[in-house]
């Protein structure tokens, strides 16, 4: 990372390495950490998957109208359980923006996923 390299925000969408594919495979991410408290801003980012697949309960669509800048090229949705630390490194590039209550649908929905 350099000091041009941009820091991402909750709500873009970076697309970068998938660790769940393997060699050389890519995907969208959803960056969902914030900068207040949470050690490596800017350096590492928690992420959650988005998707094409329609078919797995649980999914959160994420309508046309939720993107603010960018876009996905397919109907996407989120995988509030496909979380990720992703490095700066491993980010290609910036894909868009969505509204912050599709942010907040997928840390709700991971929230409950871990709850105790």
């Amino acid at each position: 990372m350099t000091a041009s390299d941009p820091i991402y925000e909750p709500g873009d969408v970076v697309y970068g390495d998938d660790p769940y594919k393997g060699n050389e495979a890519a995907r969208p991410w959803l960056i969902v950490s914030n900068h207040e408290g949470q050690p490596f801003h800017g350096e590492q980012y928690i992420a959650l998957s988005l998707t094409t697949q329609t078919w797995m309960d649980g999914l959160i669509k994420i309508d046309a109208d939720a993107w603010l800048h960018g876009g996905t090229p397919d109907d996407s949705r989120l995988i509030p359980w496909a979380v990720q630390s992703l490095d700066h490194d491993d980010i290609d590039y910036w894909q868009g923006r969505v509204a912050d209550d599709v942010v907040a649908a997928g840390t709700d929905a991971l929230i409950e996923y871990v709850r105790f």
